[in-house]
């Protein structure tokens, strides 16, 4: 037993010296996710529409979130007609929950003029699939048929319907305990786990582009679901505006990598063999979840 395992062994050698390259043939070292970013061509990035822009203005500093309007337009338009009456401006961060989602909004107690924008809408859980283009992961998904990216955005879809994942730094819009008792209103980010079984059950309207870490890093809130108990524990948010509304002076240009483009494809591959040398194993599969969506600042 033991020669036969020597001689498989002397056969395996022989068999990658063969085929091992030589000289110049070496195969190039796979390059990093900044290097990937570093080579990636002008039109691989868009500019990110100032008008689906919120800026959130904490003490601690500013949050920037984009708007999904592809995908929750009737909750687009709604949220935009409450950033134009400054309904946030006072409103607070009212729940910490760790491990799950970051809340904002007014108690019922604390009314303030919407604008135009109205009390309900209707659910904007899912949409058709067809006419979307989702750059596709080829890894297996626990929630849904078929996951990847649109429009920027994480998405999952079981062929006949798409939606937007609960991935962290994706925002929501809370609702009550029908489907169409939320309006944009009452806003939450993820912050930490996937809490994947939202999906379908509540509109996700955008993502956090900037300031993540001011929303991750607040203090937890001891009451039920992570709620503040107390007034001073919660923090008063300054003001919220679509960047449309500010000066030009005070806007951050921003661009997103195309989900869509031969550059993010490269990431994602990037993400799912990882080849640095710290990796013993480079896996070879990736969760929705984890890849990332890079976004610079345009000079």
């Amino acid at each position: 037993m033991r020669l036969f395992g020597l001689m498989a062994l002397g056969l395996l050698a022989a068999c990658a010296s063969a085929e091992a390259p030589t000289g110049g043939d070496e195969a190039p070292a796979a390059r990093s996710l900044g290097e990937i970013l570093e080579q990636s061509p002008a039109n691989d990035w868009r500019t990110v529409d100032q008008n689906n822009l919120l800026y959130m203005q904490l003490p601690q500093g500013r949050v920037i979130i984009e708007l999904a309007a592809d995908y929750t337009p009737l909750h687009t338009a709604n949220i935009q007609a409450l950033a134009r009456a400054h309904y946030w401006d006072g409103a607070q961060i009212v729940r910490s929950q760790e491990n799950y989602v970051v809340q904002w909004g007014r108690d019922e107690a604390d009314p303030h003029p919407m604008g135009t924008a109205t009390a309900t809408l209707e659910a904007e859980f899912d949409r058709p699939r067809s006419g979307v283009q989702i750059t596709r992961l080829p890894d297996p998904d626990s929630y849904a048929r078929e996951v990847g990216f649109a429009h920027g955005f994480p998405v999952a879809s079981n062929g006949s319907r798409t939606w937007m994942a609960h991935c962290p730094a994706m925002v929501g819009a809370g609702r009550g305990d029908t489907a169409d008792s939320g309006s944009g209103a009452e806003l939450y980010v993820v912050i930490g786990q996937s809490p994947r079984h939202l999906d379908r059950n509540i509109a996700t309207v955008g993502r956090v582009l900037q300031g993540m870490e001011l929303l991750s890093t607040m203090p937890r809130g001891t009451g039920p679901l992570g709620f503040y108990e107390t007034p001073g524990e919660r923090t008063t948010i300054t003001s919220v505006r679509l960047g449309s509304e500010l000066p030009a002076s005070e806007r951050v240009n921003l661009e997103a990598l195309r989900t869509d483009s031969a550059t993010f494809r490269d990431v994602i591959e990037s993400r799912r063999f990882r080849r640095e040398s710290w990796f013993l194993d480079p896996i070879g599969h990736i969760n929705l979840c984890n890849v990332p969506l890079p976004v610079r600042v345009r000079s």
